[in-house]
């Protein structure tokens, strides 16, 4: 019988309760083993709704426990990096929540892992078959030249206490859904952007940004459009245009779990795309895919297609992103300095 990678759960937040440990759980090649909260009685109830035999009453007895292979790191933005780095000291694979750190500065310490230590961000949809499908016809030639890469994440969230709108633990839009568009242009182009622009509006309370446009310029005439915002009705689309066609991915990065999805690809005639073709992709939980090729990983039977490297990279973008905020100018994304 194959070894299954036995996994802790780092807290007890909302999207590590409702999604993300439930399809962990799912994966052939894992078992959640125990979780935990800096409240005993917190981690105790969560171990009992889901069924998990250990709860610890601290973070710290969590990355003790010897039973235990990789961690899921779904804290605040600003204890990514801190304790992804406790984690990976103690011996444990870590897959850690998006975006990966607060800066690129701060992602590079993830540089100090372990050597055999296995640290991936959590950016789910790059495993679900409609972002492979999506690639594939890319790649075929369909499309024709890829040209432009348009997107919009929104949702609308005022609350106070959430961790989205809470600016000095790395709350705002652009952290939380404005790293899916770029994500997306990145694995659709299968490139690095050299510049970005934008324009941000901040909530005057909160000092969060709640509404960010972005372009980013990937070289060979290649563009990054994209708008997210956390005040605005909820809505999620990636369009890919290329100069012989285009192809819209319906529900890009909330899939439904264990639901088919569509694709559409279309030559733009005529206009109201009646009779663009549509593509039915399988179901599958997202969050079970990447939980599956982290164990894999893990045990050796297949290499980790995203690495810290990659992380890193994302990062730079976000940084160029703010550093753009306050020049109202381009701005290298290698170098996060002014353009001009």
């Amino acid at each position: 019988m194959t070894r299954k990678i036995r996994w802790g759960i780092l807290s007890t937040a909302n999207i590590g309760m409702q999604k993300v440990t439930p399809a962990i759980q799912q994966s052939a090649s894992s078992q959640v083993v125990a979780i935990a909260s800096r409240d005993a009685m917190r981690a105790q109830a969560a171990a009992d709704l889901l069924g998990i035999p250990r709860a610890h009453g601290s973070y710290e007895a969590l990355l003790a426990d010897p039973d235990i292979d990789v961690i899921y790191n779904p804290l605040p933005n600003h204890l990514h990096v801190p304790m992804t780095l406790a984690a990976a000291r103690a011996r444990k694979h870590v897959l850690c929540e998006k975006p990966i750190a607060m800066s690129a500065a701060e992602a590079e310490e993830l540089r100090q892992v372990p050597t055999g230590i296995i640290v991936a961000e959590a950016f789910m949809v790059r495993y679900h078959p409609q972002w492979r499908r999506a690639r594939e016809i890319i790649r075929s030639g369909e499309l024709g030249a890829i040209r432009a890469i348009n997107a919009v994440f929104s949702y609308h969230n005022v609350d106070p206490g959430n961790v989205r709108n809470q600016a000095d633990i790395g709350g705002g839009g652009v952290m939380d859904i404005g790293c899916y568009p770029i994500t997306a242009a990145r694995y659709f182009f299968e490139g690095e952007p050299s510049r970005v622009v934008a324009m941000i509006e901040r909530d005057p309370v909160f000092g969060t940004d709640r509404l960010a446009s972005v372009m980013a310029d990937f070289g060979q005439g290649r563009h990054l459009n994209f708008t997210c915002s956390t005040q605005a009705a909820p809505h999620q689309r990636v369009q890919i245009l290329g100069s012989a066609g285009k192809l819209d991915i319906i529900i890009p990065f909330n899939a439904p779990a264990n639901e088919r999805t569509a694709i559409t690809i279309d030559v733009g005639a005529p206009f109201d795309g009646s009779l663009a073709r549509r593509e039915i992709l399988p179901s599958c939980d997202q969050y079970t895919e990447q939980a599956e090729a982290i164990a894999q990983a893990i045990l050796g039977q297949s290499p980790l297609l995203w690495t810290v490297e990659d992380a890193i990279a994302s990062m730079r973008v976000i940084d160029a992103i703010f550093e753009s905020e306050k020049t109202g100018a381009w701005v290298s994304v290698a170098r996060a300095t002014c353009d001009g």
